[in-house]
Parts: C-alpha cells; sequence; structure tokens
C-alpha cells in the first residue's frame, strides 16, 4: 500500500512539473494577431550647416540643449558684409538724388514746352494778320518739336533714375538677407546632440556647424518576415518596451512597410524560403507622448516592439499602455 501511495504521489508531483513547465513556456509567447521584433530608437536628424563661408563668431548653444524654432545657435563674423550693406544703402541714397534731379530737369523741360506752344500760338495768329512771316512761323514749330522732344528725354531721365533706386535696393535687400543668413537658427524645436565647429574656424559653404534632433520626430525601425509584413497596414497598433524601462509600455503606430525586401536569401523559389525575406517596418511614436516627455527621450535606445498585424486582435494585458509621468 505504501509503494503504491508513494507511486501516485510521484505521479502527481511529476505532473504538476509538468504542467509548470508548460506554463512558464507558453507565458511569453504572443497570442495570434501579433508579431514582434527589436530594434532602436531613433529621432529626425536636422544639420544646421551655413549657407555662406566664412569666420565662424560664436555658437551659442552646448551639446544637450534645448533649443526653440528660430532660435539663433551660431554666428558667423559679418563684419565685411556689414560694410557691403552700408555702401549699397549709400547707392540707394545716391540714386534717390539723381531722381530728384531728373525731376528738376523734367520740369524745366516741361515749362519750355509750354513756352515754345505758346509762341507757336503767337506767331500763328500773327501770321494770320499778315504781321509775321512764315519762316518765324516754321521756327517756332521746330522750337516745339525741340522742346518736346527734351521732355521725352527728361522723362526717360526720371524713368532711368527710379531704375536705377530699384537696383540699388535691390542691392540692399539681397544684402540683407545674406546677412540674416550668417546667424544660423534652428529651423524648429529640438535638442543639441554635437557641436561640429568652434568658434574662430574658418568655414566653408554648406559646413555642418550644429546638429539637432526633433525630439517630437522619433521612430524606430524593425524587420518582419513575409507572413507578418505582407499583412500590416499603414496606421497599425504597435506598443515599445524599451530594455532601460521594462515596466513602461509606449504607443506606436505603423508609418511605413518597406516595398521591398531588406535580407533576400540566394534563391526564393519555394514558398519556405519566401517566408525568410525580411521587410523594413517604420514605428512612429505619438508627438502629444514625445512632447510630454521629451526630458526623458533619447535616441539609440533598444527595444522590443510589438505590432498588431490583425485589427481584430485584442492585445494582451501586459503589454497595456503604461506611461511614466508627465513633466
Amino acid at each position: 500500500m505504501k509503494s503504491r501511495a508513494f507511486a501516485i504521489l510521484g505521479l502527481v508531483a511529476v505532473a504538476l512539473v509538468a504542467g509548470w513547465i508548460w506554463v512558464q513556456s507558453t507565458s511569453g509567447r504572443l497570442p495570434p494577431g501579433f508579431a514582434q521584433s527589436n530594434g532602436r530608437i531613433e529621432a529626425e536628424r536636422i544639420d544646421i550647416s551655413t549657407r555662406f563661408g566664412g569666420r565662424l563668431a560664436e555658437i551659442t548653444v552646448a551639446e544637450g540643449d534645448r533649443v526653440a524654432a528660430g532660435q539663433v545657435v551660431a554666428r558667423l563674423d559679418s563684419t565685411q558684409l556689414q560694410a557691403q550693406l552700408r555702401e549699397a544703402g549709400a547707392g540707394v541714397r545716391a540714386a534717390e538724388q539723381g531722381l530728384a534731379e531728373a525731376r528738376a530737369v523734367l520740369a524745366e523741360r516741361e515749362s519750355g514746352l509750354t513756352f515754345a506752344r505758346q509762341e507757336l500760338f503767337r506767331a500763328e495768329s500773327l501770321q494770320k494778320r499778315g504781321h509775321t512771316p512764315a519762316e518765324t512761323v516754321d521756327l517756332r514749330r521746330t522750337q516745339l518739336t525741340a522742346a518736346e522732344a527734351a521732355v521725352a528725354s527728361a522723362k526717360a531721365g526720371v524713368a532711368t533714375a527710379r531704375a536705377r533706386i530699384e537696383a540699388a535696393q535691390a542691392t540692399v535687400d539681397r544684402l540683407d538677407a545674406d546677412l540674416d543668413e550668417y546667424a544660423l537658427t534652428a529651423p524648429r524645436a529640438g535638442r543639441v546632440q554635437y557641436r561640429l565647429a568652434e568658434p574662430g574656424e574658418v568655414l566653408s559653404p554648406g559646413a555642418r556647424v550644429v546638429t539637432l534632433l526633433d525630439l517630437t520626430d522619433v521612430s524606430m525601425t524593425i524587420y518582419l518576415p513575409t507572413a507578418a509584413a505582407g499583412r500590416l497596414a499603414y496606421g497599425a497598433q504597435a506598443r515599445i518596451v524599451f530594455d532601460a524601462a521594462p515596466h513602461f509600455v509606449v504607443p506606436a503606430t505603423v508609418s511605413f512597410v518597406a516595398g521591398e525586401a531588406q535580407f533576400t536569401p540566394k534563391y526564393v523559389e519555394t514558398a519556405e524560403e519566401r517566408e525568410n525575406l525580411m521587410f523594413r517596418v517604420k514605428l512612429t511614436l505619438p508627438p502629444e507622448v514625445l512632447r510630454a516627455h521629451q526630458d526623458i527621450v533619447k535616441t539609440g535606445v533598444p527595444g522590443v516592439a510589438t505590432v498588431q498585424v490583425d485589427p481584430a486582435a485584442q492585445w494582451p494585458g501586459d503589454l497595456a499602455v503604461r506611461l511614466p509621468d508627465a513633466r
């Protein structure tokens, strides 16, 4: 009897151990309708570069600083450009003076034209009464034609003076725009990742000075096999668990699925081999979540992403969204 009891207890113990092993082996498995892969967090990188060459006068930010859109992050030495701008401004004033002189000439020529018309009128009136010879009338007509030509020339002079003003002002506007380019500004808000130059360096056009990370445009790239990528829809839901913070679950959405496989075996003649093809998938984190946690968002952090391949599949409880407290 005792041996039989021990045998029964042994069978029960074996069953319990086997059940525990099965539970442990299946507890980490994903339910149907989901796919999983790992990746690293990436943020949109913005390189702030020079449009013109010159000496770097100052950099107003340090690595790790947060900057606002439009904030000045560096300046080029603009001494020479400012001198050119003053010279161009003097050119505008000279052109304006030229216009004043041209208008004065035009007024003088118009006065002469009026006088010539009056002289011709008097000469014609006297000729009708027989007091003025025909030669005098012809002379007055010639003088009138000359006065009309002088007025036309003066009007052309006024137009030329105005064109000179416009050209000089365009030079001022161009130099003003160039001067604005000497102040390097952040095109959008972000965090300084690198300072790539230091004050005093002479930079060529297009040289990178500061690199920013846009902390509201963050994503993770993962790779999924054909079976999962083929069923994946744009906008599908995803969850990310970071290695550094496994107690948080961050939401994301599918924003890109590659049209071609990234890893292709040598031969893909069979269905089994085609299943080995891997497609690049981009998961984008919600901007509102990123804005609320900008102080802790970092790039390069690895994690595991779970993607909802089947929209009808229910998320398991351990992948419910859990975010840190907003700061």
